[in-house]
């Protein structure tokens, strides 16, 4: 079990949507919140929040994209609380655009803020609780990279969630040496917001923020399939995985047969197509 209550969890993209829902969430099991967002405004109305509510909570600003920001970042929290024993590396971005259509700024922000955040604050972060020989690391990821075949138009976005849950699972075995927890969440549609507001933090070196909301395509299939849960229905499972030290969270069970039909398959049929090979060839006992 990993306790929650007394601890020091940080939060990233903890601003808005899953991020504030998840900081809520926390303060209400008795942790210290360090509120972290790339938008500064906004981490400071959650950790406000938390306060008013008799929590405790600091904000701080942070481009998970940029390693020295979150040294910085762990530097203030830690001036803070001490050491963050609960990390949760929930900042991303996403994109509904052809991978053609996409600019190579688009890209590498995509895979930037996405991927490359969580390892960055994985790498930043995880020395201390391997020197104390406790803690828990969550990243969120996407049931759009459990089910990369699920959503069009979301190539990147899914590479990268993908690789977030590939990077935890593999991640696990080494931290189970130093016992430490890891979960890797996988939204399935929650309310975040983060279509309306995803080009406000767009940062300069990636062409900086954009004018408006991001476009969903005409037609698209998956906004009738799914049931947008609010962020903070959703934080308490995700705390549950994480007490109980979950490998993989989700939050619609329903799913389960979008991944059968979608994902699983396809993997079966590949295996399938490789014993045909084999036995064909005379390569099986």
């Amino acid at each position: 079990m990993t306790d929650i209550a007394g601890k020091t969890a940080l939060v990233t993209g903890g601003g808005s949507g899953i991020g504030r829902g998840l900081a809520l969430a926390l303060a209400a099991e008795r942790a210290s919140v360090v509120v972290a967002d790339i938008l500064l405004d906004k981490a400071q109305a959650v950790a406000e929040e938390i306060r008013s509510q008799g929590g405790s909570a600091i904000a701080l600003a942070c481009d998970v994209c940029e390693r020295d920001s979150i040294k910085q970042m762990k530097a203030d929290a830690n001036a803070a609380y001490g050491p963050v024993s609960l990390l949760f590396a929930n900042a991303g971005a996403t994109s509904f655009e052809r991978l053609t259509d996409m600019s190579e700024a688009d890209v590498d922000w995509i895979i930037q803020v996405n991927l490359m955040g969580v390892t960055y604050c994985l790498q930043t972060f995880l020395p201390d609780m391997i020197a104390a020989r406790e803690g828990h690391v969550m990243a969120t990821a996407s049931m759009a990279g459990m089910l990369p075949a699920w959503i069009p138009m979301h190539a990147p976005y899914s590479g990268a969630k993908m690789g977030i849950i590939g990077l935890m699972l593999n991640l696990s075995l080494e931290l189970a040496e130093h016992n430490i927890g890891s979960t890797v969440y996988c939204p399935g549609g929650v309310a975040t917001g983060m279509k309306d507001n995803n080009e406000r933090y767009r940062p300069q070196r990636f062409g900086g923020p954009g004018p408006g909301p991001v476009k969903v395509p005409e037609g698209f299939f998956m906004e009738a399939k799914t049931t947008f849960l609010p962020p903070e229905q959703i934080a308490p499972m995700v705390l549950r995985g994480v007490r109980n030290n979950r490998a993989i969270v989700f939050d619609h069970s329903d799913q389960r047969k979008i991944f059968q039909e979608t994902y699983l398959n396809l993997v079966m049929q590949a295996f399938d197509d490789a014993l045909d090979y084999e036995q064909s060839m005379g390569m099986t006992p």
